[in-house]
């Protein structure tokens, strides 16, 4: 098989270019042939990849593919909203993508053209490569019989694919943090890791949700671009994507139930200890009472001339501190 030119050499914008027969054969192709080759009638199509282009690639890409200026436009600034368009004889598929660095997720975008012979992706800020999607149909020549919405679905695919590895890496942190989530002691940090998973939750679920529509609509309509063969692949796709949001869905809701235990644990433990700090001021507030009575030094207090007063005193007072620590004890204050 041909290896199709990748020019990663001459231009960081554009990351692949070719021209694949229908039985998946791969040829090369300049940016200045696009059009002559969409002008054959041998059924090939054109497979072509850039990475941030600048307004002049892109307006090259319009004029060799004839595309909308509108979805041109799009592509160039980027930081659109997922959405599914058409312009004609050409549908604008723009997905949000994410991936892991150091930790952290960084955002992107990802801009797909599909002509009936060609699929164009432009790729924006965070998002692995489509080497995979390329590869996969390389490796199965019967793929690219379907058309450009085989290769459509290869890219979805690989998008959907791509959260996968994020979801798993916060289940991954949520469970770390189940012994600090049960814990009964007040952690300000853990409650700010959780709130911050929460939030990077929630935009993860942003990125992911719209897939579900933009899939629906390829699986219902424009027929004439996507074909009935390629619609099962695009369901398994689509299952992939509503799982995703649900495993989303569960974490913050955990989250949220998380959230709310660990403040319950906290309150309770520091109820708990108001308890305890309210009985031991009891126990001594009975010695208090008495020897501040008899620290008033009126010439006739009860016992004064009697030589056992003291020690009843003292009696006294111990029996009642014992009978209240033990009431105390009992009913778990102390």
């Amino acid at each position: 098989m041909d290896q199709p030119i990748r020019l990663e050499s001459r231009s960081e914008r554009i990351r692949f270019i070719a021209r694949y027969d229908r039985d998946g054969r791969a040829h090369e192709l300049s940016l200045d042939r696009i059009s002559d080759a969409l002008a054959t009638a041998d059924g090939s199509i054109v497979w072509v990849g850039l990475f941030e282009p600048d307004e002049p690639l892109l307006f090259k890409m319009q004029v060799e593919f004839d595309l909308h200026p509108l979805a041109v436009e799009d592509a160039h600034k980027a930081h659109q909203r997922s959405k599914i368009e058409r312009f004609g004889d050409t549908l604008f598929i723009v997905a949000n993508t994410a991936q892991m660095v150091d930790g952290a997720i960084q955002y992107g975008e990802t801009h797909l053209f599909l002509g009936r012979r060609f699929i164009l992706g432009v790729r924006h800020g965070g998002s692995l490569s489509y080497a995979a999607a390329r590869e996969r149909c390389e490796r199965n020549p019967e793929y690219l019989m379907h058309g450009t919405s085989m290769a459509l679905y290869t890219v979805l695919d690989l998008i959907v694919d791509n959260f996968l590895p994020i979801v798993d890496h916060y289940e991954g942190v949520l469970d770390g943090l189940e012994e600090d989530i049960l814990s009964s002691r007040y952690r300000r940090d853990t409650v700010i890791r959780l709130y911050r998973l929460r939030l990077d939750l929630t935009r993860l679920r942003l990125a992911v949700a719209p897939l579900e529509d933009i899939l629906n609509t390829l699986m219902e309509f424009h027929g004439d671009l996507v074909k009935d063969d390629v619609r099962v692949y695009l369901r398994d796709v689509h299952d992939h994507v509503v799982r995703l949001k649900e495993s989303v869905d569960t974490m913050r809701d955990n989250i949220g139930s998380a959230m709310t235990t660990n403040l319950s644990l906290v309150t309770v433990s520091q109820g708990d200890t108001m308890k305890r700090l309210a009985g031991w001021a009891g126990l001594l507030a009975v010695p208090t009472l008495i020897t501040g009575w008899y620290g008033m030094n009126f010439a006739h207090m009860p016992e004064l001339a009697w030589a056992g007063g003291y020690p009843l005193i003292i009696a006294l007072t111990a029996t009642v501190c014992v009978v209240l620590y033990r009431g105390l004890k009992k009913a778990g204050w102390l």
